[in-house]
């Protein structure tokens, strides 16, 4: 059962039977992973066959490594055509890659069990209580822009004080044109019901201009 199903070469009922194997474990993997990755339709059906295009390419460009090489170079170029993901839906592609080699080289059941084994795990382990720290899901990211006019430094300290328990300098970059500033702060609320006088006592010192409060992640703090 777990022995290689390929013999030299391979026959098109190997062939068959290892695509088949791919595509519908890919698409329940596919479709596990659904329920806890927000993301399009269409990366799921793409997660769905990317075994199946692994293996295939594997199957074919076995024991050639120049052909190896060369498919190798290709795949290397979707990276500068796809837009960055999360990293749900990296581990996703990445589990779908490991199981297409494990189908390419023959090995139908060691595939199966990739993808079917590591979606259970982990849809188990995202809802355990593990890795959830109170004070990390409690800071924000606060953006504000600024005219160039105002001297930034310190100039929204007495506000902090008042409505924050604890604030971060996440960075400054100048934007529209190098007329205004946007601040970045790393904030942590005394009261989440404060939020809406907090950002109006802002708008009196930044002349009303723009101004975010965003969940705090690493992507997300890209001034």
């Amino acid at each position: 059962m777990f022995d290689s199903i390929f013999s030299t070469p391979v026959t098109v009922s190997e062939f068959f039977i290892m695509a088949g194997a791919a595509i519908l474990s890919g698409l329940v993997f596919a479709w596990i992973m659904s329920f806890r990755i927000r993301s399009k339709k269409r990366f799921f059906l793409v997660v769905a066959i990317v075994p199946f295009i692994v293996a295939s390419v594997i199957t074919f460009v076995k024991g050639s490594i120049g052909a190896g090489v060369a498919v190798g170079g290709a795949f290397s170029l979707i990276r500068f055509r796809s837009a960055p993901g999360s990293v749900d839906e990296i581990a996703a592609i990445l589990v779908a890659m490991g199981s297409g080699i494990a189908f390419g080289m023959g090995f139908v059941a060691y595939g199966v069990i990739i993808l079917l084994a590591l979606s259970i795990v982990y849809l188990l382990l995202s809802l355990l209580p593990i890795f959830e720290h109170k004070k990390m899901s409690q800071e924000r990211l606060l953006r504000i822009t600024i005219p160039e006019s105002l001297e930034y430094s310190g100039a929204f300290d007495e506000i902090f004080k008042h409505y924050l328990i604890s604030y971060e300098n996440a960075g400054v970059k100048t934007t529209g044109m190098g007329s205004m500033f946007r601040l970045s702060f790393k904030i942590q609320m005394k009261d989440a019901s404060e939020e809406k006088s907090f950002i109006d006592e802002l708008r009196t010192k930044n002349g009303n201009l723009e101004i975010a409060i965003l969940p705090y992640t690493e992507a997300n703090n890209q001034l």
